[in-house]
Formats: structure tokens, C-alpha cells, sequence
């Protein structure tokens, strides 16, 4: 009984693997889809002075899975510096945009496709031993499970707003 109950908990963990695969995959297309058919000038443009700039937004969604899965799946230091993520005069241009997109995506994805083989690592909670988290949804009792739902609610909120300034700066996106 107790070998089924952890086949089905299995496929289930499967099943939210290949989830957060599709939905990471998917923003990393359109979202490098939408920064490609951008200028340099488009990616520091801001739609207002209070707003953030597809720089702004490239450098955060960097920082964030910088923080909250690199350091912790590839033994990195943590060099964020989230005040300078948002910083009005950030200058940054279309080709490192796309690589902090590109990048990030394929931390993500990099550290599910490992997860396949061990989905029960979805259950472990790698913060425990380190310092308490800052400027997070997460606390260091967070499982990997509850990191990937808190990524892929948050960084979808960022991608949409580089794809809606990329329409303001384009008029119309070809996704072709």
C-alpha cells in the first residue's frame, strides 16, 4: 500500500515538474521574442519617470532567481544587489537583456530537467541553513515546491510588463 501511495505522489510530482517546465519555457520564448525586435534606446525606456525600464525588469527577474535558486541548486555566492536592479539610471543593453533573460530561464529550467530523476527533492527545504531571506515571499522553511510556485507566479508579472513596454515601444509584436 505504502509503494503506491508513493508511486501516485510521484506522478503527481512529475506532473508539477513538467508544469513549471512549459510555463518557465514559455515565458523565456515570448520574452525574448518581445526584447529581439527591440533597440538598445527601447530597452532603458521607461513609460514614466516612476516606472522600471526593460532593464530595470531584466535585471530583477536576474536577481531574484539569482538569489532564491542559483545560490542555493549551484553553491554560488549571493552578489545581488537589489537596490541597484532598480535603479532609475540603470543602463543595460538589448543584447545583455536578453542574456539575463536567457540566463535566468535556463537556471530554472536546468534545475527542474535535474528534478525529473529526483522529484522528491520538491519536498526539500534548502534554506534552512542559511541567513533569513530578504525581500521574499519565501522564509528558509520554504520547500523547492514552494520556490518554484512562488517563480512562476512572480516572474510571469515581469515578462508581462516587458512584453506590454515592448508593444508601448513596437506598436505590435511579430511572434512569428
Amino acid at each position: 500500500m505504502e509503494t503506491e501511495r508513493w508511486a501516485r505522489v510521484m506522478d503527481v510530482s512529475a506532473l508539477l515538474i513538467d508544469s513549471f517546465l512549459w510555463k518557465f519555457r514559455t515565458e523565456k520564448k515570448w520574452t525574448l521574442k518581445a526584447i529581439e525586435q527591440l533597440t538598445d534606446e527601447d530597452i532603458v525606456w521607461r513609460p514614466a519617470p516612476e516606472n522600471n525600464s526593460i532593464a530595470n525588469l531584466a535585471a530583477h527577474i536576474w536577481g531574484t532567481v539569482h538569489q532564491r535558486v542559483e545560490i542555493v541548486f549551484f553553491d554560488v555566492p549571493d552578489t545581488r544587489n537589489r537596490d541597484k536592479e532598480f535603479d532609475k539610471g540603470l543602463v543595460m543593453s538589448k543584447k545583455e537583456a536578453l542574456e539575463l533573460i536567457r540566463k535566468s530561464f535556463d537556471i530554472l529550467i536546468n534545475v527542474l530537467e535535474d528534478m525529473k530523476s529526483k522529484p522528491e527533492l520538491l519536498l526539500h527545504r534548502p534554506y534552512v541553513n542559511m541567513p533569513p531571506l530578504t525581500y521574499s515571499a519565501l522564509n528558509n522553511q520554504s520547500t523547492v515546491l514552494e520556490i518554484m510556485m512562488q517563480m512562476v507566479s512572480h516572474l510571469p508579472f515581469h515578462t508581462g510588463q516587458i512584453i506590454y513596454i515592448a508593444k508601448m515601444r513596437l506598436g505590435k509584436i511579430n511572434w512569428d
